[in-house]
């Protein structure tokens, strides 16, 4: 069984349940799980893989609980720049319909290469439209061959324009059609194991894309396989106003009607979750995505993290679709975490290790696990280290912890997946980068025209 040993970081910070953060810190693992987490004289001296990580901060592994990876071929295009979130996806729902399956599996690898050089090692992924023979198995596929951890979100549009939904016809999905290949890819692909590396998840894209009865039925479905559900919710006042033209209530009350509360549910966005909401997804253990970028481009609103945190509302942060954001970088949305819950409640709304754990702890609690988000024994290997010989980074020694998100955003040394180095010395090491870039942009130029 190959072994890794990370020594003599400068800090390393494990997010356990004591929170240590222990400086000349490392760790031991086997097979991808940690064994030993101290100081040198507490780990064995040598392993197969071995991370010098002196000069170095040592975390667990970002996650990243909301993504839309087919849209990194779509950033910035430019009738949605200055569009909110209903005029965005008018704009580009018909330039989304032409994507084929090699796109989705090159975005796939592209959102995910992105990730890993942020320091995330483990990303959920919300895939909603299915034309030309596009599946979620081009996702898993290229995931597999990336070797990061992947939460596959099976998404669906059932309702079109013709029937009072936002999407147009050409890009929405058969009931019948959805559950069945929902049923299939779980069968196919869903690992419920402790350090599982691929998942997939019960995702019906929004109130304003899909029927109640496909809301209930995948709702039953998911709990009928094991697997956890996943939508967007309450993300800007034009969805609270449809949600309560079209079904009389608010978005918490729609979702609590349909079976979407609890510990196996997680909802992207809910910048208009009200008090009421708060107080039901905190009791039932919701989840929320907390999708910071996208919130401030779409000019959404702020998300009440900070009330949705202090009555117990499980919260984690993510990147959402690089064609609303336009970045994937995880560090850099924690960093916006943080500082947006400032703009709206004062310099103690949110500190640098609460938005650590936000990031870690956070987003494994969100996705029902408990074997990532810390640095722990029995956990698995997921951490990344971050050097601090940068210049944006020079006079924060005191506190190289709160240096990842108060200074500039820095770039990651190392990442490691299950005890497998795929980022090594800033430079992915899986798969060919450049090549790998300059046939995405090709995809991107051919989807665009």
């Amino acid at each position: 069984m190959p072994t890794l040993l990370v020594r003599d970081a400068t800090l390393l910070v494990t997010m356990d349940e004591q929170r240590r953060e222990i400086a000349g810190g490392g760790l031991f693992a086997r097979d991808g799980v940690i064994e030993a987490v101290g100081t040198r004289d507490a780990l064995p001296s040598t392993a197969d893989e071995v991370i010098d990580a002196r000069g170095q901060v040592v975390i667990p592994g970002l996650v990243n609980t909301h993504h839309h990876f087919y849209q990194t071929l779509t950033r910035v295009v430019r009738p949605a720049q200055d569009a909110e979130l209903f005029g965005w996806l008018r704009t580009l729902y018909p330039i989304w319909a032409r994507l084929t399956p090699e796109m989705a599996f090159v975005s796939t690898q592209t959102a995910m290469a992105e990730l890993l050089l942020s320091g995330c090692t483990t990303t959920s992924d919300h895939l909603y439209l299915f034309p030309n023979g596009v599946r979620l198995d081009d996702t898993l596929e290229a995931a597999a061959q990336i070797g990061m951890r992947f939460h596959a979100a099976r998404g669906a549009m059932s309702v079109g324009e013709s029937r009072g939904g936002l999407p147009p016809d050409a890009v929405v999905e058969d009931e019948a059609a959805i559950l069945a290949d929902t049923q299939r890819v779980i069968e196919r692909w869903h690992d419920p194991d402790r350090h599982a590396m691929q998942r997939v998840v019960v995702a019906p894209c929004s109130p304003f894309s899909v029927s109640r009865e496909l809301m209930r039925d995948a709702a039953a479905l998911a709990r009928a396989t094991g697997v956890s559900l996943h939508t967007h919710l309450a993300e800007n006042d034009n969805d609270i106003a449809y949600t309560r033209e079209k079904f009389g209530c608010t978005p918490a009350e729609y979702a609590e009607q349909l079976g979407w509360v609890g510990r196996d549910v997680w909802h992207a966005h809910c910048v208009k979750l009200d008090a009421a909401g708060i107080a039901l997804f905190a009791r039932t253990g919701t989840g929320v995505a907390h999708c910071p970028g996208s919130n401030m481009r779409l000019a959404s609103g702020i998300a009440p993290i900070r009330a949705m945190r202090d009555a117990g509302v499980p919260v984690s942060i993510a990147v959402d679709g690089s064609a609303s954001n336009d970045s994937g970088h995880l560090l850099a949305e924690a960093r916006l975490a943080l500082l947006l819950q400032r703009v709206a409640h004062g310099p103690s709304a949110l500190s640098a290790r609460e938005t650590l754990e936000i990031a870690t702890r956070g987003g494994a609690q969100v996705l029902n696990r408990d074997d990532i988000g810390r640095l722990a024994p029995g956990c698995s290997a997921d951490l990344a280290s971050v050097p601090l010989d940068e210049i944006g980074l020079a006079g924060a020694g005191h506190d190289p912890l709160a240096a990842l998100f108060f200074c500039h955003v820095p770039r990651v040394r190392h990442t490691v997946v299950g005890g497998r180095v795929v980022v090594r010395d800033g430079q992915l090491v899986p798969i060919d980068l450049p090549r790998l870039l300059e046939r995405h942009n090709r995809l991107a130029a051919v989807l665009a025209a």
